[in-house]
């Protein structure tokens, strides 16, 4: 399974190639743990990506190095949860789409008071993000730092991957590039709709 550093350089290299390397890795943050089990990869080449046709954002965080969050608003109230990827100033990053809650469920459901059953807390970017309490605060922030607040750990077993188009994009803005991915094992911890495996 990828480690600290191994992980780093093929984020370095390929955001597509990191993005289904990262299902099965665990989110840390206070005494909550969940386990990574979608992505969507995203690069500056992208109409789906918001770094595509811009040398500069607001959030400059998309354009920092391999490994570092990019957490950013959209749709009036939802945070997402990035991993930047490629070299800095090469805008890309992976999407944290949904995971599967492990340790500190009560204090998720705390935050999500709509969720009715486990399935539903992190099933989806908005909801992870809230869930776990990331927002702004955690821009930047070395997400491969095990002694960041907000941290990945490596996962223990490799993901057997379901991949498909990514969700909620727009027809014409790269709707149709299949490069979202799910951990075939643990579909029902993802958003939906879910790709056939």
């Amino acid at each position: 399974m990828p480690s600290y550093e191994s992980l780093r350089e093929v984020l370095l290299r390929d955001v597509v190639d990191a993005a289904p390397l990262l299902l099965g890795w665990i989110i840390v943050k206070g005494d909550m743990r969940a386990r990574i089990v979608e992505t969507e990869a995203y690069r500056a080449d992208d109409p789906a990506c918001h770094a595509f046709g811009r040398s500069k954002m607001k959030n400059m965080a998309l354009w920092a190095s391999p490994g570092l969050a990019y957490v950013y608003f959209t749709y009036g109230h939802h945070w997402m949860l990035n991993v930047v990827a490629h070299e800095e100033g090469d805008p890309a990053a992976v999407l944290i789409r949904a995971a599967e809650p492990l340790e500190g469920i009560d204090e998720m459901y705390s935050r999500r008071l709509k969720a009715v059953k486990d399935e539903d807390l992190l099933s989806g970017p908005g909801k992870l993000a809230a869930a776990l309490d990331i927002d702004s605060r955690q821009n930047l922030i070395d997400l491969l730092d095990p002694s960041s607040e907000l941290h990945l750990k490596p996962a223990e077993h490799p993901a057997k991957i379901v991949d498909g188009v990514r969700i909620g994009i727009a027809e014409g803005k790269g709707h149709e590039i299949p490069w979202r991915f799910i951990d075939a094992d643990r579909m029902r911890w993802a958003s939906k709709p879910w790709p056939r495996p």
